[in-house]
């Protein structure tokens, strides 16, 4: 068994590092100057972005749309000619037989 020294050593706690990062951070903070138009081009940038992303947004949206018109068209199409059972014209436009008064 290995005795482990527990108790922290003077000035290596929490507190000690956060100290250390707030006086590099202050360091690299004072060392920064931003170019005179540096909003203004972020700005544009970030405005160009927009456009961008706006008009994809529009093109995806037209070309989802005309894709679904053109695929339900062509189901629509698919459908076969022939007038099938229901309006076949067998009967003339009478009744069903079974509903059809008996002639005396």
């Amino acid at each position: 068994m290995t005795y482990r020294d527990v108790t922290p050593s003077r000035g290596t706690g929490p507190d000690r590092t956060e100290r250390e990062l707030e006086k590099a951070l202050q360091a690299l903070a004072g060392g920064v100057t931003p170019a005179p138009d540096a909003y203004r081009t972020a700005r544009g940038e970030w405005l160009r972005r927009e456009r961008r992303r706006r008009l994809v947004l529009g093109v995806l949206i037209a070309v989802v749309f005309t894709l679904a018109t053109l695929i339900g068209l062509w189901v629509l199409n698919q459908t076969p000619s022939d007038p099938g059972v229901i309006f076949s014209g067998a009967g003339g436009g009478t009744a069903h037989a079974s509903l059809a008064r008996p002639q005396p």
